[in-house]
């Protein structure tokens, strides 16, 4: 029997979440900074990226992919066990390798890229174990990191990523209400979750037909689990006073969008208000702020500021807010623009990003608890569009 290192294995037709002349557009630019930096051939191992430019999003469970790029070439390397799914799931080509004997990987990423090139690879990326493989397999002339062009990249949004992301702002904005019709004394966090994730992946499939569906989900936090911004959900019951903690996460193609806001549960002390409404006049400071010409670090000391006048600066969690792309909690981050103090990017027309300033006061204390508001923003030429819709504040978010 004949056993194959790789294959092409290509059936069935491809369907993409963007037009090929979207892919094209971003090989291109990858192209121009490749021929920049004098790169004979990019391997991009990376989820985002593979996903960013082909549209394929794997599911690694131990194996290694690739996007393999050259001047002429886009190919994706992905293993047998997902079948002809990638190419189906790709623009371009598409090379299957198997694991009959190890480092097949290697030696259908070689196909591509042949030996002696100048190679482009994701340093934040690739485990010294994947480089030292890609040294000997590949003896590249020279390797040279291309993870922060890439970054740089993704950070400026097409109109059709744009489109894509405003509509899962819009349907984080609809796992939003049914969890706020969810919340009740006594329920508990994973079912009051539950209702959010069915409701935004009923709605992506309503909108994406032809999509495939995965990683949508829900961080429903109350009481002490409020604390943290990343806490996962517990079943925990909802009690009378509770601050309550709504994050909503769809999923669209490997496109995050969010929604998160503060609520309590039938009432709010007054100790509780006063932080709560402290929080809101931040987050809407905050994005007052977000347009043209501002510097993630301005933004990031000026909301310091806004804060340490109210003595409150030492309840900050972390950053004001990051972009949004081609991201999720497991994989992908556009690290170049997020507020925070040392990070001196410039806001352009076509960035999209969050603001989100979160306090937590420690058990303990009058008004303990985490307070988090989120909205997503369009940097226009002359502002910012907020497409987050579901309403911040007490007057609409003391339920149940």
């Amino acid at each position: 029997m004949d056993r194959p290192e790789f294959y092409r294995f290509h059936q069935g037709e491809k369907t993409l979440p963007f037009a090929p002349e979207e892919y094209e557009a971003r090989l291109a630019r990858l192209r121009k900074d490749m021929q920049a930096e004098g790169i004979g051939a990019a391997v991009l191992t990376s989820m985002h990226n593979i996903a960013y430019h082909s549209g394929f999003l794997y599911c690694a469970f131990g194996r290694p992919y690739a996007l393999v790029v050259t001047a002429t070439d886009s190919v994706v390397i992905s293993a047998g066990i997902d079948a002809a799914q990638p190419w189906r799931r790709a623009h371009g080509d598409a090379i299957t390798y198997t694991d009959w004997q190890r480092d097949n990987y290697w030696r259908a990423v070689r196909s591509v890229t042949g030996n002696g090139a100048v190679i482009g690879f994701e340093a934040d990326h690739l485990t010294l174990a994947q480089k030292a493989r890609l040294d000997s397999f590949l003896e590249p002339a020279e390797t040279r990191d291309i993870a922060p062009a890439t970054m740089l990249r993704r950070m400026h949004k097409s109109p059709a990523e744009i489109a894509l992301i405003r509509a899962g702002a819009e349907t984080a904005d609809i796992g939003g209400h049914a969890i706020r019709e969810a919340i009740a004394l006594g329920a508990r966090e994973i079912d009051v979750a539950m209702a959010g994730r069915d409701a935004m992946e009923l709605e992506i499939a309503r909108r994406f037909p032809e999509a495939e569906y995965r990683d949508t989900w829900v961080w429903f936090q109350s009481g002490i689990n409020t604390d943290g911004a990343h806490n996962p959900v517990t079943a925990r019951q909802i009690e009378r006073g509770d601050i309550l903690s709504l994050n909503t996460f769809p999923m669209i193609s490997g496109y995050y969008t969010a929604l998160e806001r503060t609520l309590f549960a039938a009432e709010v002390d007054a100790a509780s208000l006063a932080i709560w409404e402290a929080n809101v006049a931040t987050h809407e400071y905050g994005m007052s702020l977000l347009k043209p010409g501002a510097s993630c670090s301005g933004v990031t000391q000026a909301i310091n500021a806004f804060l340490a006048e109210r003595d409150l600066l030492q309840y900050r969690t972390f950053g004001y807010g990051h972009s949004f792309g081609v991201l999720s909690h497991y994989y992908g981050r556009e690290a170049g623009l997020e507020l925070r103090e040392d990070i001196d990017t410039v806001l352009e027309p076509g960035m999209v990003i969050s603001m989100e300033p979160m306090l937590t006061i420690p058990e303990g204390q009058p008004g303990a608890g985490g307070y988090r508001e989120h909205d997503i923003l369009v940097i226009t030429e002359d502002g910012a569009e907020t497409i987050t819709g579901y309403p911040y504040g007490p007057e609409f978010n003391v339920v149940g």
